[in-house]
């Protein structure tokens, strides 16, 4: 009797977690069928052939190994965007998008079109997200990885934006030249303490280190991107950081010292202080 290979019998074979299942056999449809989503449904006695078959099997014991699925799977869906995603970059993560929504209120506050700068910019998850919500904003991604930079770069193109964003390789605002100033600088930098155990599960173990980590007490990085941040602002221009859930108090007193004025915290959906922003 031949074996089911069906996607209703391997979908409930599977040890993996029924969500992340069915987002890898969606993979599997597009990829070999030309299949939508909503094929998990409406054909579930499609049978994979040998093909797919195997691409199914060894994305399933590489995702049981806990390789992330936006690695498995090479995209990753960030605010009305969907960004190539390859494991040179970090995965971008629902919190980053409050970090979009603050640059996007200041850009909507403003009347002339607006010079945005992302720093350490991976994936070009931010710079885009903003490109592509907000034409008129004129856009500045860095990044110090030539391999992140390339992939930003084709994400620029894939989403038809690249005429708006300019993409620079260097570290933090040593990519960029002498006296550029900015209306918004936002950034999402390493911020996890070098001892987190939190490094070593999960998803984190897979992505790269030098994007998670200062490689000391995750603060090293948001304390020179706020320092120098009023010599890149125009007058009034913002800055805002995305920090770790318990370092909000040590950001807010960063952006004092640097002299930065109307500095505000903001909450992500689970209740965490996750940005925190001040003007010059």
């Amino acid at each position: 009797m031949s074996k089911d290979f069906s996607l209703r019998t391997l979908l409930s074979a599977t040890a993996l977690n029924p969500a992340e299942a069915k987002i890898l056999m969606a993979y599997i449809l597009e990829k070999y069928y030309k299949l939508p989503r909503s094929a998990l449904l409406s054909q579930d006695e499609l049978e994979l052939n040998e093909q797919a078959l195997n691409e199914w099997k060894s994305l399933e014991s590489k995702r049981l190994l806990g390789e992330p699925i936006a690695y498995l799977i090479g995209k990753r869906g960030f605010y009305n965007i969907e960004l190539y995603i390859a494991p040179g970059v970090l995965i971008p993560r629902p919190e980053t998008e409050l970090l979009v929504e603050v640059g996007l209120q200041e850009i909507n506050r403003l009347n002339a079109p607006a010079k945005i700068l992302d720093l350490g910019t991976g994936s070009g998850a931010i710079a885009l997200a903003i490109a592509h919500e907000a034409p008129q904003a004129i856009v500045t991604a860095t990044d110090q990885s030539h391999e992140a930079l390339e992939i930003a770069k084709a994400n620029a193109k894939q989403l038809k934006v690249a005429d708006q964003v300019q993409f620079f390789q260097g570290s933090w605002y040593t990519a960029l030249q002498a006296g550029t100033t900015f209306d918004v600088i936002l950034s999402n930098p390493p911020y996890i303490d070098s001892q987190d155990p939190h490094l070593k599960q999960g998803d984190l173990r897979f992505e790269p280190l030098s994007a998670l980590t200062d490689h000391q007490n995750g603060l090293s990085c948001l304390e020179m991107i706020i320092s120098e941040a009023k010599q890149h602002l125009n007058p009034n221009g913002l800055i805002a950081v995305e920090h770790g859930f318990d370092q909000s108090d040590a950001v807010v007193a960063l952006m004092k010292l640097a002299g930065l004025s109307n500095i505000q915290t903001h909450l992500d959906l689970a209740g965490h202080y996750r940005v925190a922003s001040g003007r010059k």
